[in-house]
């Protein structure tokens, strides 16, 4: 397979080859010292991100919020919450970033608000039948004297996605209770939203990353069509009563339109879950939203196969719609990747964040090397790359966490039966010593394991053999070589070793195997130290395409120019 991407331009379309960094705010920096991560202290470590060498960052929710979902339920959109810092703090972090050359990216959360929003309050007061009840999605029960939800539809977070009001009726919340849906059929939530694009805007955002993209056009109409299932398996003519529907692509169009009048134009990106499928891709096109999350290869377990066939299907399908690729193995709502990656493929992750992490024995070694094997090669691929904060130290999924710190409603929503996200979203180290591993002078909100002493920066700044080095030295070369978008997989000669070219001949080779392979060229960055292949006898080394060079060992990877043919 050989494929080549439209070049892009280094303004209007900085994003199609960017390196983008995931801040969750109130994990990354606490500026004041209470134990939650703010936008002051993002802004004192801007230069920390600068020397790691991304090209922008993307921050989750840092808007007024309860706090049920961990900031993705929204009281004000158009706001800072006040535990994190002012509208002037944020203007001064995008002021900062934007000297550094870094793009700034915030979330927008279009789904639904928080149940204390200004709008829901007024729902509430205002009762049914009522102007202000049509913003969001209020029904009748269904059963004797409405006493059923209306419709079978669930819940993310466990149970039916319908929770009843004082007056009897019911409103629909596909997440936590204390998110209920916005009707976007109501033209006054499409104007707010965009005007809340516009609002960021003009504060010099740069882009947005927009939350549940999938799921803002629903069929609404008597009576509620039955739909059990979540979004995990959708018809392929966007005929779902809640997700991916054909509707909610001219809502994306109309913000384009949007985006466009600015210049340079602002960027998106779309985040659904629902598997991927030829509409997938959709979101992606240059009339809407330009990019789309692909957490194709998040969801791949360690196997040479899985990633070959997701690279392979997510260029080939993302070639005839004219969008980003985009590349992302960690976020805020799932397992550490170095965690995942060192588990047996087909560990089941609920069951073993429950047993507290000890009903699989986790090596720190196999997950230091699968992880770092796993950076060189998302970073070669073409496209954007999306980083979560702490990946680069090679933070582990903190699975041991007491039930009684835990945050995320996931836990309660399904009766304590999942432990939720918050594993990935303890506040990253910076030192070594100190209360929090200098997150803040004091603590942090959740709590911070002994063993993260020994993957702080400090620790690991200007050790050759780190991974924060690691991600350092691969950004700067990915800088120089990532200078067009062409892809075409090589004949390795070996089915567990997957190895591909980029633009200008520069590739990758990613040794899946349990043996070391010859590295056919000239090394130019390895996850691994490489060996010498007059060390090893012909009975361990495999090869990988060409004659002996420099060697490769298993659950390694490495960039390297080949050598010229005899």
């Amino acid at each position: 397979m050989s494929t080549s991407f439209a070049s892009a331009t280094p303004d209007r379309d900085w994003w199609r080859r960017a390196v983008i960094y995931q801040i969750y705010p109130r994990s990354f920096a606490d500026g004041d010292g209470d134990g939650i991560g703010d936008l002051p202290g993002v802004r004192t470590r801007l230069p920390y991100l600068a020397d790691l060498g991304v090209d922008a960052v993307w921050l989750s929710p840092f808007y007024p919020s309860p706090l049920a979902d961990g900031g993705y339920d929204i009281t004000d959109h158009r706001d800072v919450d006040p535990r994190l810092g002012t509208l002037a703090d944020f203007d001064g972090l995008v002021a900062d970033a934007h000297a550094l050359g870094i793009k700034v990216i915030v979330d927008i959360v279009p789904n639904h608000t928080s149940d204390r929003h200004p709008w829901f309050l007024e729902a509430l007061a205002a009762g049914p039948g009522s102007a202000a009840r049509e913003r969001y999605i209020f029904r009748d029960g269904t059963g004797q004297d409405g006493g059923e939800p209306p419709a079978d539809w669930r819940s993310h977070f466990g149970g039916p996605a319908w929770q009843r009001v004082d007056d009897g009726q019911w409103y629909c919340h596909l997440f936590a209770r204390e998110q209920p849906d916005l009707n976007w059929d109501h033209p006054e939530v499409r104007d707010h939203f965009l005007g809340t694009l516009r609002f960021w805007a003009d504060r010099g955002v740069d882009g947005f990353r927009i939350d549940v993209a999938h799921s803002l056009a629903k069929d609404l109409s008597h009576p509620l069509r039955s739909q059990p299932n979540l979004d995990g398996s959708l018809p392929l003519d966007g005929s779902d009563p809640l997700y991916d529907r054909d509707e909610v692509h001219e809502i994306y169009r109309t913000w384009r339109r949007l985006f466009d009048e600015y210049d340079p134009p602002r960027m998106a990106v779309a985040e659904t879950w629902h598997p991927t499928s030829s509409r997938t891709y959709l979101y992606a096109r240059p009339d809407e939203l330009g990019q789309i999350f692909d957490f194709s290869l998040l969801k791949a377990p360690w196997h040479p196969d899985e990633f070959r066939a997701v690279i392979s299907r997510s260029i080939e399908e993302h070639a005839g719609i004219g969008g980003a690729l985009t590349w992302v193995i960690s976020s805020h709502d799932v397992p550490r990747h170095a965690t995942r990656y060192a588990l047996p493929v087909g560990t089941d992750l609920d069951a073993w964040l429950r047993s507290d992490g000890t009903d699989v024995p986790l090596d720190p070694a196999t997950a230091r090397r699968r992880a770092r094997a796993a950076t060189l090669l998302v970073l070669a691929l073409p496209g954007s790359a999306y980083l979560y904060q702490g990946e680069e130290l090679g933070l582990l999924e903190v699975a041991d966490l007491p039930e009684e710190s835990l945050r995320d409603p996931v836990f309660e929503r399904t009766g304590r039966r999942l432990k939720g996200r918050d594993g990935c979203r303890v506040p990253i180290p910076w030192t070594s010593e100190g209360p929090s591993f200098g997150f803040g002078a004091d603590g942090s909100w959740l709590p911070q394991p002994d063993w993260f002493g020994a993957y702080a920066v400090s620790a690991q700044s200007g050790d050759r053999g780190s991974s924060l080095e690691l991600y350092r030295a691969a950004l700067a070369l990915r800088r120089r070589l990532a200078t067009g978008d062409a892809f075409s997989w090589v004949d390795s000669g070996n089915p567990e070793v997957l190895r591909f070219a980029r633009t200008d001949g520069w590739q990758c080779l990613v040794n899946f195997s349990a043996r070391p392979v010859a590295v056919p060229g000239t090394p130019l960055l390895s996850s691994t130290p490489l060996s010498s292949s007059n060390l090893l006898s012909s009975s361990t080394l495999l090869s990988s395409g060409t004659d002996l060079g420099p060697t490769l060992p298993s659950e390694g990877a490495v960039w390297f120019v080949p050598s010229a043919p005899a």
